[in-house]
């Protein structure tokens, strides 16, 4: 089975429509994982040095000082709370397959594609979107085909993200947003052409699979570019006349692959009449006129056409008694 080749999403307008989220990805300033553990590393040491700043400040207040040891142990502890709120958001995890939206107090400042342990800038909050591939199969729908036959269809799309911010701030939950497209999509391919017996220049769903499988990669492709979406593979799963025509169209496929064999069969027969007749004029085995030429192509074609055995006559007079 062939693959449909991978289609891209086009480029989007440089105008955006009224409303339309514009925004595209970009990589957002990191460290790797070496100064990631360093920052990590002195966080516990800030941690603890303010834990050990907190409990002197405990140990003079015991001892009767209280004006010097309240502001110290005070300090010290909201030192510790702050440096360990500041510090933390400043790391992220990003598995292999996984990225991290960034965001700064609403604003998008980029996404990470560094995988491991990362040292990003602080208070910003980050969500997660797999670029892994997905695929999922579409709902069996029922559509009438371009004769208005109608016929029951469903399609395999194999998707992954290619622009994160696109994918989260231009659409609302892009997961849901490519089935709805995927199935209208079929839909409207299915309507344009024909379940069988194509005419001249036209594609049947069941004979032009390939072709209108990669004519559906591109609609979908079309209509979830606005989400950074990229569609690798589009491929119809399950093709099938509606239950309520179905016994119809096996009838007329029956009645036409009967008419098929018959002019096969009907072919063969009258070039074995030719070649017979052809044979026993060219070795002079017997001689015969124009009837008797046609009583003998009459009795070839009824055993050669017929499909119950036939018995055999054996005729001991004439033809002209």
């Amino acid at each position: 089975m062939s693959t449909t080749p991978r289609v891209t999403a086009p480029q989007q307008d440089p105008v955006p429509a009224a409303g339309r989220v514009d925004i595209a990805e970009r990589p957002v300033t990191c460290v790797g994982a070496g100064l990631a553990f360093l920052g990590l590393f002195t966080l516990l040491l800030v941690f603890a040095g303010s834990v050990l700043a907190f409990g002197v400040g405990i140990t003079v207040i015991e001892k009767g000082d209280e004006s010097g040891g309240l502001p110290l142990a005070g300090g010290g502890l909201l030192g510790a709370v702050f440096a360990v709120v500041l510090l933390l958001t400043s790391f992220a995890v990003v598995a292999p397959g996984q990225t991290s939206v960034r965001q700064f107090f609403g604003r998008y400042i980029g996404t990470v594609r560094r995988t491991g342990l990362v040292l990003l800038p602080p208070l910003t909050s980050g969500k997660k979107v797999s670029i892994k591939v997905h695929s999922f199969e579409t709902s069996e729908i029922k559509v009438n085909d371009l004769d208005g036959n109608p016929v029951e269809i469903a399609a395999i799309v194999v998707w992954q993200v290619a622009d994160t911010a696109r994918a989260v701030f231009a659409v609302e939950a892009y997961e849901d947003f490519i089935k709805a497209q995927a199935e209208s999509a079929l839909r409207h391919v299915a309507t344009t052409h024909p379940y069988d017996e194509s005419g001249p220049g036209e594609t049947s769903l069941r004979g032009g699979t390939d072709l209108v499988s990669a004519e559906l990669a591109e609609e979908v492709a079309a209509r979830v570019a606005i989400a950074g979406l990229e569609i690798i593979e589009v491929r119809i799963s399950s093709l099938a006349y509606a239950p309520e025509i179905a016994q119809a169209m096996l009838q007329r496929q029956q009645a036409g692959a009967v008419i098929a064999a018959r002019e096969q069969i009907v072919e063969g027969a009258v070039t074995m009449v030719d070649q017979a007749l052809k044979r026993l004029e060219a070795d002079d085995i017997v001689s015969m006129d124009d009837e008797r030429r046609a009583q003998m192509v009459s009795n070839l074609l009824v055993v050669l056409c017929s499909d119950q055995r036939t018995q055999p006559v054996v005729n001991t007079g004439s033809l002209y008694a």
